[in-house]
């Protein structure tokens, strides 16, 4: 569902750039409002969302897509975490949908949709490892990296149940805002990834706005 904001990115407490490859791990206040913009389009950030005050508890995609009944996600989808508690709500989306199904890129999973000699190639799964390496105050390990929900990234289901990955829906400047629901961790890893056409081969930044 398409539904536009009311904020003013001019009276944002913050904006940051994070470049196409890069990681954002960031606290985020209850009632606070996050913003993902993406800047050039077709762009996926595949983000985590934890409890704060305890990183046991994070997003879960079966808890939200039982209670809400649609696979997809955008304005009004509450973000349920594995505990079935709200974490944040979609307030405001210009994208239209969201995938919380497709997962996130890995050397795994490179070599086996690409080739073998993809494997090394970057992924978000090495972003969100290097996001937690490099904070280790935030309590966060290996086996905290669970599901994630993938911002702009059309991912449709067939007629037979399987996923495919087809060109983006989004374009440059559409955003998705999510307002907290307790206090948060962010972990965005704004995708690397330079082998699937859905981004025309060319990963771009994204913003994070928060006010």
């Amino acid at each position: 569902m398409i539904k536009e904001s009311d904020l003013q990115l001019s009276d944002a407490k913050e904006s940051i750039i994070v470049p196409a490859g890069d990681y954002l791990l960031k606290k985020v206040h209850k009632g606070s409002t996050i913003r993902i913009t993406d800047l050039e389009g077709n762009q996926a950030a595949d983000t985590i969302f934890y409890n704060a005050d305890n990183t046991a508890e994070h997003y879960s995609a079966m808890d939200t897509i039982r209670e809400q009944g649609n696979i997809y996600l955008s304005a009004g989808t509450t973000l349920l975490s594995n505990f079935s508690k709200p974490l944040l709500k979609i307030v405001a989306d210009t994208c239209g949908r969201h995938d919380t199904l497709g997962g996130a890129c890995a050397t795994e999973s490179n070599t086996v949709r690409y080739d073998l000699e993809k494997r090394c190639m970057h992924a978000c799964r090495d972003s969100w490892m290097l996001a937690i390496a490099e904070n280790e105050s935030m309590g966060l390990s290996k086996r905290d990296i669970t599901h994630n929900i993938n911002f702009f990234m059309n991912v449709p289901v067939t007629a037979e149940g399987g996923l495919t990955f087809e060109d983006g829906i989004s374009a440059p400047g559409k955003y998705v805002e999510l307002e907290a629901q307790m206090d948060v961790l962010v972990l965005v890893s704004n995708c690397p990834q330079l082998n699937n056409p859905c981004n025309g081969y060319n990963p771009t930044p994204v913003e994070i706005s928060i006010w």
